[in-house]
């Protein structure tokens, strides 16, 4: 039996637990140094943008159409396995547009989705107004509704994913940090393989997977091979109104100008998120007047949230590889056993589902 070690628990290392539950003759276990879903998930929106993104071809769109497809199958199956509810809005992604150059490009969009099964529509302004009649705004020129992508609570997902994994028989050891790891060289090549980890007790792995975000560049700077990962931060705010806005019976996310209002029930609604990078010493610290900025971003498309009362405000840091694309999903360079599946940046809820995949057919093939 392959012992499989998977470092790290968010939303990605969750995802990844259970998908390797599913597969039989492994041995999982998980580590953090947090309880599941800290860091990056618990700050994150969980807004699914795949069919409204502009990537249209290679591993980008990809992974999006894997992870799409996955969640509509994910969700029920993890509620019919743990009984947790799972907070997953299905209304669809509407995104303002403030340009007349916007719909050309839109336009092409559209044609592609359709050759590839999936729908997008262009709303003009009195269809916006009709459908959601709280956007108030003269520089909203028309919008663009994608029904086919979705919103999920990322903390009650990756508890939900977590609960199933071990169902499944997946031990998680939390409040754990990795101290050291052994390698060994093979002797059929200069690769080398990862043997041992040493955390609480030392654990003999087979493969190991490093899902750890920020943490996996120490990670793997003890491996002598550093992934480079810095922090972008971001902040949000949950905010509650007397009623919901505009037509209750039709609440779909609503982003523009890269601020998103998400709908959360009750009334209840998410807004952000800012992105703060970090400074030449490498920290980023949270600045209240890019939060406010936001805030009144939002307001401006939508002014009924000038009303509302802040319930919180939450922050957290994304992991975004520095020289290289996001996110970093493969073998890690000089291993035969390790395997990375980080640095998601603001896509790790959105990709969890299709990096589990991706993982699972590297250990199973």
């Amino acid at each position: 039996m392959s012992h499989v070690v998977v470092i790290g628990c968010g939303i990605v290392g969750a995802a990844i637990a259970y998908e390797l539950s599913r597969v039989n003759g492994l041995k999982i276990t998980v580590l953090d140094q947090q309880p599941p879903a800290q860091a990056a998930t618990g700050a994150a929106l969980g807004v699914l943008m795949g069919a409204i993104s502009k990537k249209v071809k290679g591993r980008a769109w990809q992974l999006r159409q894997m992870s799409l497809q996955r969640y509509e199958t994910l969700i029920p199956e993890l509620v019919a396995l743990t009984g947790y509810q799972i907070p997953f809005n299905q209304q669809g992604i509407l995104m303002l547009c403030f340009a007349e150059e916007d719909f050309v490009s839109w336009e092409q969009l559209l044609k592609t989705r359709q050759s590839q099964g999936w729908q997008l529509e262009i709303w003009n302004p009195p269809q916006v107004q009709s459908n959601c009649p709280q956007l108030r705004n003269e520089r909203i020129l028309g919008a663009i509704y994608s029904p086919q992508d979705r919103q999920v609570d990322p903390s009650a997902l990756t508890k939900a994913l977590v609960a199933a994994a071990e169902h499944n028989g997946v031990t998680f050891k939390f409040g754990v940090t990795v101290k050291d790891v052994t390698s060994v060289t093979t002797d059929s090549s200069e690769m080398h393989r990862c043997s041992q980890i040493h955390a609480d007790v030392p654990l003999d792995v087979d493969w190991l997977v490093v899902a750890a975000g920020l943490g996996s560049t120490p990670l793997t700077a003890a491996l002598k091979q550093p992934v480079d990962i810095k922090p972008v931060l971001g902040q949000a705010l949950h905010l509650r109104l007397e009623r919901p806005l505009g037509n209750p019976d039709f609440q779909p996310v609503i982003t523009g100008d890269d601020v998103h209002i998400v709908p959360v029930g009750n009334g209840e609604y998410w807004v952000g998120a800012t992105v703060e990078f970090a400074d030449e010493a490498g920290d980023v610290v949270a600045e209240s007047v890019l939060l406010e900025k936001v805030k009144q971003e939002a307001v401006a498309f939508c002014p009924d949230l000038a009303q509302a009362t802040i319930l919180r405000t939450w922050s957290g840091k994304r992991p975004r590889p520095e020289g290289r694309a996001a996110p970093v999903i493969g073998q890690l360079p000089g291993y035969s056993n390790v395997l990375l599946a980080t640095g998601h940046y603001r896509n790790g809820v959105l990709l969890a589902p299709a990096t589990a995949q991706a993982i699972r057919e590297m250990i199973v093939h």
